[in-house]
């Protein structure tokens, strides 16, 4: 099998295309796949480390206002088009495969044009601005929510398979539970909460942890707190004569290495609400607090945080109304009554999605099989 994947910008573009790829790389070891992105983004460092070809070309996501730099964007993405053909005519993949972002406009355009099938996966709940331009044009979309599917109207097939994440539910038992957790610093005598804000942290939500402590809001809970490597310092400083290495029920760290672990001994998760998150709370069937990060793309994190508060999976604390008091309450509230805990976690386990890799991979032989008998 031959593959172009189109993944640019984000870890949330990037990984899913990684996971794809490296799926088909299980199934058929002898297929070869290159990746498009930019040289802008993180696919620069991420899709070499994987072991994969990357090869770039010039996209830019472009906004409605008229601007001699907005021109000069959509001139060079035009002539990113350009390099898209030449990449895929040289390449004859059987299928090119976008995961989002506007990367995806030059090459599934550029691989329709020649009559190459196409996939594209959205893992938000509110598809973005480059899946609804190519709706009409590409052959499979694939979701990783149902509440997504409505909101591609204009597409020929819409699948609900979910995002293929690296993390998964491991039924510990007790003494290997209760090893992790003294691995962390803590004990297993109070609730544990897994506070973290993505790789580069989350300041609102590191603010409202700061006040926790300095409140000594957190007597009834011990939380594990991944501050983000940047913010890590900050909030050491802001912290003042409290030393952030011995802060009783807390364990402050910049980032966690072995989160798979760390999410499966957690009782309940405050986080933001990328897509990914989502999938991996879902997964993991996890209570959580979610704090949906303000000003991105058609408020995407909030519609995908709604997946999980409309079953009554988690709780939604809007960023702008965030405070060490509230976040304690909400936190309080939850981790009090073991029953809510538990109804909660099953709720979000309930819309999971299983043998995600299995799915997407099934789909990409379909479209090969089905252009091969035309």
């Amino acid at each position: 099998m031959r593959v172009i994947v189109a993944a640019a910008g984000t870890a949330g573009h990037i990984n899913p295309g990684l996971a794809i790829a490296n799926k088909i790389k299980q199934e058929q070891p002898n297929s070869e796949i290159i990746f498009i992105g930019t040289t802008r983004g993180l696919e620069n460092d991420l899709v070499p480390r994987a072991g994969y070809e990357l090869k770039t070309i010039e996209a830019y996501g472009l906004s409605k206002k008229i601007s001699f730099d907005n021109l000069k964007k959509l001139y060079k993405t035009f002539r990113g088009l350009g390099q898209a053909k030449k990449i895929v005519k040289e390449f004859k993949p059987d299928i090119v495969i976008g995961t989002g972002g506007y990367i995806c406009g030059a090459v599934i355009t550029a691989a329709s044009q020649q009559g190459i099938p196409t996939l594209l996966h959205e893992s938000n709940a509110f598809p973005g601005k480059a899946v609804k331009m190519l709706a009409k044009r590409t052959d499979t979309i694939l979701v990783s929510f149902q509440d997504a599917k409505d909101r591609i109207p204009d597409a020929k097939k819409v699948v609900c398979t979910g995002t293929p994440v690296k993390i998964k539910k491991q039924n510990y038992g007790i003494n290997e539970k209760n090893e992790i957790i003294k691995e962390n610093g803590l004990n297993s005598s109070k609730p544990i909460v897994l506070v973290y804000g993505g790789s580069q942290g989350a300041q609102k939500i590191n603010e409202a942890l700061t006040q926790i402590i300095k409140e000594k809001l957190n007597k009834n809970y011990q939380v594990i707190w991944a501050t983000g490597p940047k913010q890590y310092d900050i909030i050491k400083e802001n912290l003042g004569n409290i030393d952030i290495e011995n802060i009783e029920n807390m364990k402050v760290v910049p980032y966690i290495y072995d989160m798979e672990k760390v999410m499966n001994v957690a009782d309940l998760i405050v986080a933001r609400s990328g897509a990914m998150t989502i999938t991996e709370i879902s997964n993991l069937g996890k209570a959580s607090i979610l704090v949906p990060l303000p000003n991105v793309s058609n408020n995407h994190q909030m519609y995908n945080a709604k997946v999980l508060e409309k079953i009554n999976a988690a709780k939604i604390i809007v960023n702008d109304d965030l405070n060490g008091k509230l976040l304690n309450d909400t936190i309080t509230e939850i981790v009090s009554d073991k029953e809510k805990l538990k109804v909660m976690g099953d709720s979000a386990y309930s819309i999971s999605i299983k043998d995600t890799q299995d799915k997407i991979f099934q789909e990409i032989l379909a479209l090969i099989n089905k252009n091969n008998l035309k």
